[in-house]
């Protein structure tokens, strides 16, 4: 039988740093790299604001700085987004209420992301509800002036990871 989003997330080995020696790439040079988990981005997620969105590179560099690691690898950063993303439409299924706004997490350059459930279309009608000004133009939707909505989460232990999810507190 096939594992759940929520096993996945729920289940994942938990967070360790490496130590690279040599430059594997570009985004993998020599330095200790965080892989992080799935529930640590769940709970960085959980506390962006109504409104507002954060970068792939601003919520990488959160959890590097919670584990005193030069950088948090971004093949899996993004591989568990999306497992946090098809856990909260997995929860809201079967039992509705808030779960964590994975829509509001977007590229650097402000670009939606694909791969999260019901891809870039679903990620822009969460955020247009939530008064966050999406461009349609060309073949991948960006929120405008992702410096305006940008939130920079604030710098977090690994206790802080584990807070309560934010209230909104008024739109910037």
């Amino acid at each position: 039988m096939a594992r759940t989003a929520i096993d996945k997330r729920d289940h994942a080995d938990p967070p360790r740093v490496e130590v690279l020696t040599e430059s594997k790439s570009p985004n993998y040079p020599v330095g200790k790299m965080l892989i992080s988990s799935p529930r640590e981005l769940e709970a960085v997620i959980h506390r962006i604001p109504e409104g507002r969105v954060l970068t792939l590179a601003a919520l990488r560099a959160n959890l590097a700085k919670a584990h005193r690691a030069d950088y948090t690898c971004p093949l899996t950063t993004g591989i568990f987004l999306r497992v946090v993303g098809e856990a909260a439409e997995e929860e809201r299924a079967a039992r509705g209420g808030d779960v964590a706004p994975y829509w509001r997490v977007v590229r650097d350059d402000g670009a939606l992301i694909d791969t999260l459930p019901g891809g870039t279309e679903a990620q822009a009608r969460r955020l247009v509800a939530e008064d966050v000004t999406v461009l349609f133009l060309g073949k991948v939707p960006k929120v405008t002036e992702v410096s305006h909505f940008a939130w920079t989460p604030p710098a977090l232990g690994k206790a802080g990871l584990k807070a309560a999810p934010a209230k909104r507190s008024g739109r910037r």
